[in-house]
């Protein structure tokens, strides 16, 4: 099984911006922890502060399905909504925070029906939850 989990704009500052929104844990550190807890999927990382970048890697991944935290283009991107409504393979939305809580730009999200489930506010954990979710629909 292989999972592309993709982080959009800033989420490259995860441990360092925001501690008090999205917590202490760098993403090499979220990602060394998935990979122990599911050493037999093959996990592919991508981040990128351009939208096009995501919207390339979601059309051309052949794998099995996808991990998405797009950041700020969550609220913003109808192009990357009509590139997770074109997947064919199961997509979930992660929110580190509680958007619902957030400013009234950040409560809505363009992705939520178009992916196969959301998290919300789960702090990093929210990775795990897509991941656990994504591997049980295959077993």
């Amino acid at each position: 099984m292989q999972i592309l989990i993709i982080n959009g704009p800033n989420l490259n500052r995860l441990g360092k911006r925001k501690l008090e929104v999205y917590g202490s844990l760098s993403m090499a550190q979220i990602l060394l922890d998935i990979q122990r807890i599911w050493p037999d999927v093959h996990f592919v990382y991508k981040q990128s502060n351009h939208e096009g970048d995501l919207i390339d890697w979601i059309q051309a991944f052949e794998g099995d399905s996808i991990v998405l935290n797009a950041g700020g283009y969550s609220h913003t991107s109808v192009a990357l909504r009509d590139a997770v409504e074109e997947c064919e393979k199961p997509v979930v939305e992660v929110h580190i925070s509680d958007i619902t809580k957030r400013e009234p730009f950040r409560q809505i999200s363009l992705l939520t029906d178009v992916c196969a489930r959301t998290i919300i506010g789960h702090g990093t954990d929210g990775y795990k939850e897509a991941v656990e979710y994504l591997t049980t629909l295959t077993h």
